[in-house]
């Protein structure tokens, strides 16, 4: 929650992102929500954030993966069952994927 404010107070001290990022973040989200497997095209140096049990966790995409904590796997399950000790798809762990069930994450 803290880097949540500490984004928020300097975005209202130094201004927000641009209209032109703005908009193109929009499109990306909408492009994902259309097709979901979009998210397998993230391009390196893509950072996702995910907040678990108090904790946030942040994972950076790399050429051939993904990198957390120093570390470097093959697949976000590897990351979400590092995370959680338990399995989980990846990308629905970190909200690039729906969950077909209509079950609510933890």
């Amino acid at each position: 929650m803290i880097p949540v404010l500490a984004y928020r107070l300097q975005e209202r001290a130094y201004g927000g992102l641009k209209e032109d990022t703005n908009r193109q973040l929009r499109r990306w989200a909408s492009e994902l929500e259309r097709n979901p497997a979009a998210a397998s095209r993230i391009k390196p140096g893509t950072r996702i954030i995910r907040q678990w049990e108090g904790d946030t966790h942040e994972v950076t995409v790399v050429r051939d993966g993904y990198s957390y904590r120093g570390k470097c796997y093959k697949s976000l399950s590897a990351i979400a069952r590092q995370i959680t000790g338990t399995r989980w798809s990846g990308p629905v762990f970190f909200g690039l994927k729906q969950r077909s069930s209509g079950k609510v994450d933890h």
